[in-house]
């Protein structure tokens, strides 16, 4: 069942859509009887609620779309139904002084149509077979974008200068004086016909940015120029981008020149700060220029469908990275073994990899640790705080159904109310941002763990920081977001975006890393040491609520395999329906944790042991699988990764060298045979 919610939004767009058939009911009998009044008030309030659902719910006027009665259908329907009542209103059906108003109203859609299909031509003329970001688009010719409501609003656009033609129409509907609409027509002309005259300017050469042929030429020498070494493929969907994002900082520390390469547009502006440059090249034909360039390796943090198709260049080793490793089937997918090696935190996933028995070559599994884990700080005792920070952390539903992926459902309720029963826990709940997803019923529990921790709040209460607290909060917001964010202009198209995100300044990365931290340290002295917290946006990040807790609480997940990185005590709910010996026993990453039942009734031992390090008795226990599941601490992840990296790029190498040498050994045979023949 839809969530309250989801079903109160469905009743009002209902209630708009029937509204809007009523408008135009109403406005054909006005006409036909013929009602002044009633014609005039059905014809404004059909045209009102038509503006307000364009910029309220664009969604939905789009799915009328879908049956053939989108917004040029209902707005010229609109003027013919007035058209209609002033013909009836002559009463000898005669146009007589009215021919010049419905003159002008052709006129008016004709302008409107030459302004659609101008739009047309100049976001085609604006459309790269690239989207680059952190580089300099020099040579491009990129110029800013037309005004939006010209360009790609043609629904909003055709509805606002329709407004002074059937404000017109109407005022003669009332006075029964032709000129009203004439001056309305003739308004609502005059602001197609220049709508469309300003466009049109973008066609001129002097704003047209470089053809497909210059842009890829380029590329070609930026790539020449660049002379990029290592990089990072990524393709996936609006919600995948963090999958990304947590190997920025590892890619922009590794030896040579690294570079994004990304499929989906949209995908430019999801991609977080970084100073790296990203090219985003959707078409597989154009993506074949990476074949030529100096790109030696690529790693991947996910596998998508479109993978295969820079798998395919044989000039650049690929390694998988994944975006987390974790005892589930989706950290051992048979397709690892497209790559040329497999990189892993540690021994268990290499063990993972040979029981998983799917087919990959032992020597092609790299163990390189996890870099990004580094900001997450050591366990450093037993909590000395007031309130023992719990942080509760569950993963989505998946795509297989399995009732074990997610505690949310089963046992999340149950987690959270006994939490809550303590008095002194203070409980941090951030679910996975995919929760509900594709079971609707994860996302429905989601919904009611929130709604319990607010009550819980209610019924709270302490001292909270002082307003100078928020000021600082509100400072270091403000600080992040401009190192962080791009702000665009409403107009501003992806050429636009491309020329404003340009080369950036120099140590930028280190400056948003600092920020990052002060705005950490402000969030938190921001809040209550009492109060529990729902954290369901990208700020802060996981592991800043690392850092914050004194005990986690998750799934079988990579979330546990990071969180160990501090040897913090941590807890796992089984929903998997298995006994905890099978459960220890298929999942590795939960050896050294305390087993939830889906009734949660070990919550309080949880806390006990977390409070008193004597009944803690899987300390040893987490730093032994620590390093198992990510590997030494000596060498740091981080070289070993580049280790590694560079490792893979001098196969690279190796093989180029080859194939010259077999080529140049080529036209030597054939002179050799030549000879011989002769």
């Amino acid at each position: 069942m839809p969530s309250a919610g989801t079903a109160s939004r469905r009743a009002v767009q209902a209630a708009a859509l029937l509204a809007m058939l009523v408008f135009f009911a109403t406005q054909l009998v006005g006409a036909l009887l013929p009602n002044v009044p009633l014609l005039i008030a059905a014809s404004a309030a059909g045209l009102a609620l038509d503006l307000y659902l364009q910029h309220r719910d664009p969604g939905l006027v789009a799915v009328l779309g879908k049956v053939r009665f989108d917004v040029m259908v209902r707005q010229l329907l609109r003027d013919m139904l007035i058209l209609l009542g002033l013909l009836r209103l002559q009463g000898d059906g005669s146009l007589r002084g009215y021919a010049p108003l419905f003159v002008g109203l052709v006129l008016f859609y004709a302008a409107h149509l030459a302004c659609q299909a101008t739009a047309i031509l100049v976001r085609r003329s604006r459309t790269l077979p690239f989207v680059t970001r952190n580089i300099d688009t020099t040579g491009l010719r990129l110029t800013a974008a037309p005004p939006r409501l010209l360009a790609r609003q043609h629904g909003r656009r055709l509805l606002r200068f329709a407004i002074p033609a059937t404000a017109g129409l109407l005022a003669t509907v009332g006075t029964e004086k032709p000129l009203w609409g004439l001056l309305g027509t003739g308004t609502a002309l005059l602001l197609a016909a220049g709508g469309t005259v300003h466009l049109a300017s973008w066609l001129r050469p002097k704003k047209r940015i470089a053809d497909e042929q210059r842009a890829l030429e380029w590329l070609d020498r930026w790539l020449a120029d660049y002379q990029p070494t290592v990089g990072m493929y990524f393709s996936g969907g609006t919600t995948s981008a963090y999958q990304a994002n947590m190997w920025l900082s590892t890619l922009a520390a590794l030896d040579g020149n690294p570079v994004i390469v990304l499929r989906e547009r949209f995908m430019v502006q999801k991609i977080e700060a970084t100073d790296v440059p990203i090219v985003c090249i959707p078409k597989v034909v154009h993506l074949m220029a990476l074949e030529k360039s100096s790109l030696k390796m690529m790693i991947h943090p996910a596998n998508s469908g479109k993978t295969s198709q820079v798998l395919r260049m044989p000039s650049i080793k690929h390694a998988f990275i994944n975006h987390g490793e974790s005892d589930k089937l989706s950290s051992c997918n048979p397709y690892s073994k497209a790559y040329d090696e497999i990189w892993v935190a540690g021994p268990a996933a290499r063990e993972r990899y040979q029981l998983a028995d799917i087919g990959v070559d032992d020597r092609d599994v790299v163990e390189v640790g996890r870099p990004q884990l580094a900001p997450i700080r050591p366990y450093a005792g037993a909590p000395t705080r007031e309130f023992t920070t719990v942080l509760y952390a569950p993963t989505w539903e998946g795509w297989d159904g399995n009732p074990g992926n997610t505690s949310v459902m089963l046992a999340g309720e149950n987690i959270v109310r006994e939490l809550l029963a303590d008095p002194k826990v203070r409980l941090l709940y951030k679910p996975h941002p995919m929760t509900g997803s594709v079971d609707p019923r994860a996302g429905r529990a989601n919904e009611r763990i929130q709604a319990m921790i607010r009550e819980a709040n209610a019924a709270r209460g302490g001292a909270r920081p002082g307003p100078e607290a928020a000021a600082e909060l509100d400072r270091r917001t403000a600080e992040l977001d401009r190192l962080t964010t791009s702000t665009f202009r409403d107009s501003a198209d992806e050429i636009e975006r491309m020329l404003l995100q340009g080369t950036p300044e120099p140590g930028r990365a280190a400056t948003v890393e600092a920020a990052t931290a002060a705005w950490e340290a402000a969030y938190w002295a921001s809040l209550p040491e009492w109060e529990h917290q729902i954290i369901t946006t990208a700020r802060p990040a996981l592991f800043s609520c690392f850092n914050e807790a004194d005990v986690l609480i998750s799934d079988v997940s990579s979330v546990v395999s990071d969180y160990l990185i501090s040897e913090k005590p941590y807890a796992v709910a089984n929903t998997s329906g298995m006994t905890e010996e099978e459960f220890r026993t298929n999942f590795p990453t939960v050896s050294a944790a305390t087993i939830l039942t889906p009734e949660a009734g070990e919550v309080a031992g949880l806390l006990a042991a977390v409070r008193d390090p004597r009944l803690d008795g899987l300390a040893k226990a987490r730093a032994e699988l620590k390093v198992q599941l990510l590997g030494p601490s000596d060498p740091p992840s981080l070289v070993r990764f580049n280790a590694a990296a560079q490792a893979l790029a001098a196969e690279a190498d190796a093989r180029r060298a080859r194939m010259e040498a077999r080529a140049s050994e080529i036209p030597t045979q054939r002179e050799a045979d030549a000879a011989a023949a002769v």
